[in-house]
Order: C-alpha cells, then structure tokens, then sequence
C-alpha cells in the first residue's frame, strides 16, 4: 500500500505529468474563454429569438439571452443599445440636478423685477400686515433727524398707498434699504447707508413682504415624471435581452415611464393657469391624470409590444400629447394680455413639435429604412427620438420656471 502510495505521487508530480497537465489545464482555459466570447458575442437580426425582434432595418451588433452579469456590464461596451442607454441615462441626471437645483435654489427676487409691478402688488397685499412689518423693522438711526416724524407718516399714509406719492422717493428708499434683513444686505453698513443696487436691494426688501410663494408640487411631479420615463427607458433598454420575461416587465416600465412624463407635463401648465379657476383646474388635470392610467393599462396587453403595433403605440402617445392644446387655448382666452402667457405659450408649442417630432422619427423608423445595417450603432430612430424627448422635457422646463416666477409675483 505504501508502496502503491509511493508510485502514484511520483508519476502525480513527474516532470512529464505536470506538463501535460498543464497543457491540458491551457488547452480547456483556451476552450473556455473561447465558448464565452462565443457565446457572449453580438448577432445579427435573424438570429434574434422572436421576442427581440422589432426593427428589421437594424441588422447587426444586437444581444441576445445574455446572463444579468453579462447585460449589466454591456452598458459600458459597444452594441445597438448603447446610445439608447446613455442618451436617457444622462438625461436622467440631468434632470435630477434640475431638480435638486429647483428645490435648493433661493431665487433672486429682483430677477422678476417686482419694482415695476410695486403699485398693483401693494394693492393686492395685507397692506396693514405690511405696515406692522415695516414699522417693526424701522432701524433707529441718528442720522435720521426726522425719522419720527416719518414714522408717524407711514402709519397713515400706507394703508391709503398716499405715502409713495406725497413722499420723496429716495427717502422711501432709504428706509427700505436700512430695513433689509443681514441676508440681504452686501455688509452690516447701516450706518454708512451706501446705496448700492438700490433697485435690487428694494425688490428683495418688498418681495418677501408681500410675495408668498406658491406651491411647487405640479412642478415637482414634472421632475419626477421625466426622470422616472428616463430612467425606466434606461433601464428597459440595457436590460431587455436577458430574457423573454424580463423583456416584457421592462417594455412594460418602458410605456409607463412614457405615459407618466406626458401626463405629468400637462401638471404645471394646467394648474399654474388655472389655479383661481379650480374647477377647470380640476377638470384638466383630472382628465390627463386618468387618460394616463388608461394608457398604462392598455400597454399590459402583449400584443401592445409588437412590432406591427408600432404605429398605434405612437399614435397613442402623440395623442395624449395633443391633448394639451385645449388648457393652452382656454389659458391664452383667460389672459391674453398678459405676457408670461404668451411666453409659456412659445415653450409648449416648441415642446409638442420636439415630442411629435420625435413620435414621427420612432413610427417611420427614419433613417434606418433608407439604409439599413448603416445606423445600427449610431443614428438610428430610436437614439433620436430619445434625444428629443430629452430636449421636449428641457424645454418644458423652462417653462414651468417662467409659470412660477408669475404666479409668484401675481398670485391669483
């Protein structure tokens, strides 16, 4: 047995063995590496299992059936997949700054120039609260001889709003510029009273007394429609060839990522416009809110992913879109005079043409089909849809920032 023992760990560690063990160890590692990039390695159209197959004019460079490890690591190699990704991904983040930038910026007043509305803002303000405020805020300075008597003046004169007509101007904005709070203020110099800005420096004074800001949410739900539409679009793009049923949970995300931007777009619009008019507010919001649930549950059927639904996916979506123009004409009829309107106005117009623009390119799978196998990498429809839903979103934006400085300026 010794013996036996002996023998065997002698051939077990003989030149010769571990030779061959090592070419063999060699051969089945070259073997290995050389089935995984086999099996791991991109297909063209025709291989695709059925439930990969949408566009025929992309003909290379696609994955199919890859293992979750393999799928989550492709987000950072090159295939047909790879723009759709990034391009929603950045968008994504872009959109979530947007967010964190909205909710912690403290906005200029004076950027809204309140001065010129002053006389009309005054009128519609708790004019006695504003006197209580500004009285409390009065600094006792020296170098006021007649502060007192100014004092008395603005107790009767406020309420009546006589006081920005019988009084000098410039006194008015010397008080006001010695009651701006510290934050305010460019330095604890009241006793110099060095005028600087003084158009800036009295918007920010008068705006926080008169101004009480609106409530945010509609935009907030703006935000987060978009990024959850791009996010859930990354995501349905990167993931979906792992495997049939995985497809059909991600595409599912997908739509509702889409309906859930439309309809949390028409939020701002409709309820800064109408928020003095609560029942068409009511109306308009209730209406894109419930077309959007629909939307959701009609995209659950399996034959909404199919490719020859493909027309009907996008019509479905362009006319929630289009629903839009009606709030927009009631608005333009409501306040056709007022030049925020207007200017909201230019913003949707510019995001419908984007969206539509984009629900175009995806429905004609335009450029692809005049040259198939020639943009499967790079500039094929889906990328540019993507990319214009990103810009439609942007701009949409920009809107909700002009919709928030008015109503926070007019209020109802």
């Amino acid at each position: 047995m010794d013996a036996y023992d002996e023998t065997t760990d002698k051939l077990k560690t003989s030149p010769e063995t571990m030779e061959h063990h090592k070419k063999y160890s060699s051969k089945e590692g070259k073997g290995k590496r050389l089935w995984k990039k086999v099996k791991y390695q991109l297909v063209e159209y025709h291989a695709l299992p059925a439930y990969l197959r949408d566009n025929e004019f992309i003909l290379g460079h696609y994955r199919a059936d890859w293992p979750i490890k393999q799928t989550l690591l492709s987000v950072f190699s090159i295939h047909n997949e790879t723009l759709n990704v990034w391009t929603h991904l950045i968008g994504f983040f872009l959109f979530l700054s947007l967010t964190i930038y909205t909710a912690t910026k403290v906005p200029k007043v004076a950027d809204i120039h309140p001065l010129q509305h002053l006389p009309d803002v005054l009128k519609k303000a708790d004019l006695h609260k504003l006197q209580a405020e500004l009285l409390a805020c009065l600094p006792s300075l020296p170098h006021f001889p007649d502060l007192q008597k100014f004092r008395e003046e603005l107790k009767t004169a406020l309420p009546s709003m006589d006081m920005f007509s019988s009084l000098s101007g410039w006194h008015v904005v010397e008080l006001l510029y010695n009651c701006l709070p510290e934050r305010f203020s460019h330095g604890n110099q009241t006793d110099d009273c060095v005028l600087r800005n003084v158009k800036e420096e009295v918007a920010n004074m008068i705006a926080p007394l008169v101004m009480r800001p609106i409530t945010r949410w509609p935009f907030f739900a703006f935000l987060g429609g978009a990024m959850f539409c791009l996010l859930a679009s990354s995501t349905c793009h990167l993931l979906s060839c792992h495997s049939e049923r995985l497809s059909y949970i991600m595409l599912r995300l997908d739509y509702a990522g889409i309906a859930a931007l439309i309809s949390t777009s028409f939020y701002p619009p409709v309820y800064y416009s109408f928020m003095c008019y609560p029942f068409f507010c009511n109306l308009y919001m209730g209406f894109i809110t419930l077309l959007g649930i629909a939307t959701i549950l009609v995209s659950l059927l399996p034959m909404f992913q199919s490719p020859e639904y493909r027309t009907f996916r996008a019509s479905l979506f362009l006319g929630m879109g289009l629903c839009g123009i009606a709030p927009i004409l009631h608005k333009l009829i409501l306040f056709w005079g007022s030049p925020e309107a207007l200017h909201t106005t230019g913003y949707e117009i510019l995001m419908g043409i984007l969206y539509g623009l984009g629900a175009l390119v995806y429905a004609a799978r335009i450029p692809e089909r005049w040259m198939p196998g020639k943009f499967d990498i790079a500039g094929h429809s889906h990328q540019l849809f993507h990319i214009l839903v990103v810009a439609g979103a942007y701009t949409h934006y920009q809107a909700g920032l002009v919709y928030l400085k008015w109503r926070d300026l007019q209020g109802c």
